[in-house]
């Protein structure tokens, strides 16, 4: 995608790049977008770099990605809709989402208080994208039926390495060798 500016149609929820702070842009606030990858957009808002989740898309007049759960008809949190959350979320930079990239080690499950726990690694300890991505992955997992609340550990034990990537995201990468 090009760089284009357009103006939300409604109240957008945001997060600036690279801290993750969330803020809500305003309807009718020219944006720059500047990078879509992985459904989601970077667009720049007063001198501001910021990152929309493609499920709010529509505010950029844009199509807004859909996550679809498989119905249940409990009240339980299914971890298998949790993992398909997460296969959603794309690293900003390497256009592979974090389950096939290796970032995500543990999800963990609270039915009564109705919370997830993901713990996560980064590519690199000082990535500066890591506060985005852990704010992607409690953005997109709290739209999970049944959740309540996300909680994200960052761990480092084990680092991560390429061969913790699917053979997938290798080739997308040319990491396979």
């Amino acid at each position: 995608m090009e760089r284009r500016m357009v103006a939300t149609v409604r109240e957008c929820p945001a997060r600036l790049v690279p801290d993750g702070t969330r803020i809500t842009i305003p309807s009718g606030t020219f944006v720059t977008i500047t990078q879509s990858l992985g459904g989601n957009y970077t667009v720049t808002v007063n001198g501001n770099m910021a990152r929309i989740d493609g499920t709010d898309a529509e505010a950029l007049g844009l199509i807004a990605e859909e996550l679809e759960f498989e119905h249940v008809s409990d009240e339980l949190i299914h971890e298998e809709h949790v993992w398909y959350a997460l296969k959603t979320i794309f690293d900003p930079e390497i256009p592979v989402n974090l389950v096939d990239l290796g970032l995500i080690y543990k999800v963990s499950l609270d039915q009564v208080a109705k919370q997830v726990t993901v713990d996560m690694t980064l590519t690199a300890p000082g990535c500066g994208m890591g506060p985005v991505l852990v704010s992607d992955v409690k953005y997109r997992v709290a739209k999970v039926p049944n959740v309540t609340g996300v909680n994200v550990e960052l761990v480092f034990d084990p680092p991560w390495h390429r061969d913790m990537m699917s053979e997938e995201a290798q080739l997308e990468t040319g990491m396979f060798f």
